[in-house]
């Protein structure tokens, strides 16, 4: 097997473990860990993984003009992105948060435009407005009961924070990103994470009966601090080596097939007329956002 298909599995593997997330995680929630001491296990988790393999990068000093940057990029990425996130999924169910997770790339170039002043064509603004649709539509109406979803339109509304605090954060994060090895850039935002997040996990932590956890709920832990926090990111960058960053941010669109089939599949969640109605209108916004216009050239390389 070639490199290139390796890359290629490599970007397959951390698409299924978002996907798989969805259901995953919410095993664990609320009934064993609640939301934020979950949260809290995950930053510091990622913290001492990053700062394992960080021995095998190279040795950077960040510089004190970045520090500010630095601490804002962890106050919405390691920070307010996985505490509403979580929250979010903890109050939801898995299908709703499988496709509201997908309005990142809509809130990104919604957000270039108001940040950076990046220009944005009529279609990807018809995009953005489709999918803000969809989006409304799973916050507004959606009406079951469920005992391990207490809340679902607050929970939509706060995965639907997470994608814009996420967005915000990959625009933030740019000039770092390339600035600074992965590793020198992750074990400092995930360190900075767990000082952001144990004030809100804290009591949570304390609470939590640790030691009557069952073998399930252990290892759903595992999967995502392990799965989704650590082996995601390196595969990405593997990924990245090897292929476009177009072909890598392609996968977007198969991580909300996956979360939906495996909730069906494993009876965590069922498909209702607003649930599908609203997919197709987020799915619709997110190709017509992402897409680039007939004639444009494709610049990215293998990073």
């Amino acid at each position: 097997m070639n490199i290139r298909a390796l890359a290629i599995l490599a970007a397959i593997g951390a698409t299924v473990i978002y996907g798989l997330n969805h259901t995953i995680a919410k095993g664990i929630m609320p009934n064993y860990v609640p939301a934020y001491a979950l949260v809290v296990l995950r930053v510091i988790g990622a913290a001492i993984l990053f700062w394992s393999i960080s021995f095998f990068g190279p040795k950077e000093h960040v510089e004190k003009k970045d520090y500010a940057r630095m601490l804002v990029c962890a106050l919405l990425g390691m920070g307010f992105n996985m505490l509403v996130f979580f929250k979010g999924l903890s109050l939801s169910t898995p299908i709703n948060s499988a496709v509201l997770i997908t309005t990142t790339p809509i809130i990104v170039v919604f957000l270039s435009a108001i940040l950076i002043k990046e220009k944005v064509l009529p279609k990807k603004i018809v995009g953005i407005a489709i999918g803000f649709l969809g989006a409304l539509g799973l916050i507004l109406f959606s009406s079951e009961i469920r005992q391990d979803a207490p809340n679902i339109p607050l929970g939509n509304f706060f995965i639907l924070l997470n994608s814009i605090f996420y967005g915000a954060y990959l625009i933030g994060a740019k000039t770092l990103i390339e600035k600074y090895h992965p590793f020198t850039f992750m074990k400092w935002l995930f360190t900075l994470g767990i000082f952001i997040c144990l004030p809100f996990g804290y009591q949570e932590i304390i609470d939590t009966e640790w030691t009557s956890l069952p073998f399930d709920a252990i290892w759903r832990i595992a999967f995502v601090v392990i799965g989704t926090t650590f082996c995601t990111y390196l595969f990405n960058i593997f990924a990245l080596t090897q292929l476009k960053a177009s072909t890598v941010s392609a996968f977007v669109y198969v991580q909300p097939l996956i979360g939906i089939i495996f909730a069906l599949v494993t009876g965590q969640d069922k498909l209702t007329t607003i649930k599908i109605a609203a997919a197709c209108l987020v799915f619709l916004g997110v190709y017509l956002a992402s897409t680039k216009p007939r004639g444009h050239k494709n610049l990215d390389k293998p990073a």
